[in-house]
């Protein structure tokens, strides 16, 4: 498979798991989440699966959208893979709520891109 397709399917999987992340927290309260262990526990496993997505994505990608937060997703999975009993509850609520909106958009726009195979204008 070449380097142009590997990405893309990192890039649909980050954007199935963002997706999904926002159906789980659709239309609950902060209070909802922190009292719903099993939604916590959805939440979490799928902005790992961005993390670990986002992780394998190549260089010459993150590079080309240096405004897509590669690291910050890379870390926040290191912390749920590994440092579970440093999850910060609020933080991913609103990672959930505030920043896959816009992870979404932006996953998106590059998908658009490629199916194109445009060149993106400031690159």
């Amino acid at each position: 498979m070449q380097p142009d397709q590997r990405d893309k399917g990192y890039l649909w999987d980050m954007l199935d798991a963002a997706e999904a992340v926002l159906d789980f927290v659709r239309d609950k309260t902060p209070k909802d989440y922190l009292a719903d262990r099993m939604l916590r526990g959805a939440v979490e496993r799928h902005i790992e699966i961005i993390g670990e997505a986002a992780r394998h994505v190549s260089a010459e990608l993150k590079q080309a959208y240096p405004e897509i937060p590669w690291r910050a997703m890379i870390g926040q999975r290191n912390i749920l893979a590994h440092e579970y009993g440093e999850v910060r509850h609020e933080m991913i609520w609103n990672v959930a709520t505030m920043r896959i909106p816009d992870l979404i958009a932006a996953i998106r726009s590059i998908l658009v891109e490629k199916e194109n195979h445009e060149p993106r204008d400031d690159a």
